[in-house]
């Protein structure tokens, strides 16, 4: 099967991606890891490897377990997502694209040499020398911009403000251990309410609103990993269901930038 594109990481961001390339006909083969950590599930496709399907706005996700099943996926009309985090499967797929969106805010082992077009989005890559573009994620005026020499803006750690509250929207792990979830997605928490323990601490709700995101239940976390995101509208209850302005805007350019080097490089990717 010619023509697939490869993508790193199935959390939110990049599944805006891996849902618009699908959505224009090209086929995509999800790469993702054993644990995965997105707190943003139920948009995010790597949370196929815990229930082993995802679907996110109409589009399904399937977790494979060998090159067979990837193909038979793909015929079936769906996108599938195998775990492999050396990216193993890159040898016997030859993809004719590979797109990092792990969101790591470094290289974790993605090289321009991968594919005839390499794309990564976020810090972390020198486009021109560790891939081909790279997409800005920062949020701004610049938020989708296609780089095809230098670097992405620096992570600067700090969440996209929503009603006056950016920081506190989100929740990091107080310690080391298992996440217990006591609140879902799409629950409304007060501020100070309980929502899960990590071993045998208690994790507050920083502030009142939806949770928009939490980590798979039973994972095993670090202290201050990113756990949860608050939304502080309640009214917004929809937007846990739907990919996000930021992820879109991403996609955009990332579609761009891949089209733009298939027509450069004389690629066919239909």
């Amino acid at each position: 099967m010619d023509n697939i594109v490869v993508v790193r990481g199935g959390g939110d961001l990049a599944t805006g991606v891996i849902h618009k390339l699908h959505r224009c006909n090209i086929k995509v083969v999800v790469l993702e890891c054993e644990h995965p950590t997105a707190i943003r599930r139920t948009v995010s496709f790597c949370n196929a490897v815990f229930e082993n399907e995802m679907v996110v706005e109409d589009v399904k996700c399937r977790l494979a377990y060998n090159i067979e099943e990837i193909y038979q996926i793909l015929e079936d009309g769906d996108i599938p997502l195998i775990i492999d985090e050396k990216c193993e499967i890159i040898k016997d797929i030859k993809p004719v694209a590979v797109i990092d969106a792990i969101i790591a805010k470094k290289n974790i082992g993605t090289s321009i040499d991968m594919a005839p077009i390499t794309i990564a989005l976020g810090p972390g890559f020198e486009a021109g020398k560790d891939v081909h573009a790279v997409i800005e994620t920062k949020r701004g005026h610049n938020l989708g911009r296609i780089i095809y020499e230098g670097f992405a803006a620096k992570n600067t750690g700090i969440p996209g403000e929503i009603k006056g509250y950016s920081k506190e929207r989100v929740i990091h792990s107080p310690c080391e251990g298992i996440i217990n979830n006591i609140s879902e997605i799409g629950d409304y928490v007060e501020q100070n309410q309980i929502i899960a323990t990590v071993g045998n601490e208690n994790v507050y709700a920083s502030l009142s609103g939806i949770l928009r995101g939490i980590i798979y239940d039973k994972t095993y976390v670090k202290k201050g990993l990113k756990i949860a995101d608050i939304d502080p509208r309640k009214e917004e209850l929809q937007n846990c269901y739907k990919i996000s302005d930021k992820a879109r805007c991403i996609a955009g350019g990332t579609l761009e930038a891949l089209l733009n080097m298939c027509s450069t490089k004389n690629i066919k990717i239909f």
